[in-house]
């Protein structure tokens, strides 16, 4: 049986997340955020991509072309 989550420790935790980031990328100059940018914080994609086949990457890229054009997948 999954565990229920407490309404009130998931709405601070989604408050917190929302004032954290912004709040740590003011802290940060703008060679800061390149290099943090450049070492990974921002490419989780890329690193679950990593872990999928080749056929899954295509379907996945096709699925999110689709859904950015605005177009039906076949």
């Amino acid at each position: 049986m999954a565990k229920k989550k407490n309404p009130a420790a998931v709405a601070l935790g989604k408050l917190g997340g929302k004032k954290g980031g912004p709040a740590r990328m003011k802290l940060m100059s703008a060679e800061d955020r390149q290099a943090f940018a450049k070492a990974g914080g921002l490419v989780g994609g890329k690193a679950r991509a990593k872990k999928l086949t080749s056929a899954q990457r295509k379907a996945s890229a096709k699925k999110a072309a689709a859904a950015r054009w605005g177009k039906k997948e076949k």
